[in-house]
């Protein structure tokens, strides 16, 4: 999967959203808060291009001590949400 074009991510106020910019993100509306690791994730993602939550787990689990099956939760969990958001795309 990906994500979809015209999604990026900003520090707003000190905060990490993710924004809708140009016209096909013009229905989005809307800013997606992350923390600092959700931020670190979507910038990994980013990076990969192409990525799944299989390889997005084993980024996390090179970058930060964290087991691996939490992280592969929580990457899924994460993945699913921005996915229902219509900000990633198979």
């Amino acid at each position: 999967m990906k994500q979809k074009e015209g999604f990026i991510l900003r520090t707003v106020c000190g905060e990490n959203v993710i924004v809708g910019e140009g016209l096909g993100t013009i229905d989005f509306g809307k800013l997606i808060s992350l923390n600092e690791t959700a931020a670190w994730i979507w910038k990994k993602a980013a990076e990969m291009g192409n990525f799944s939550v299989d390889s997005l787990t084993d980024a996390l689990c090179q970058e930060y001590d964290v087991d691996a099956q939490q992280a592969h939760d929580d990457v899924a969990k994460m993945i699913a949400q921005w996915k229902e958001l219509g900000i990633v795309e198979e």
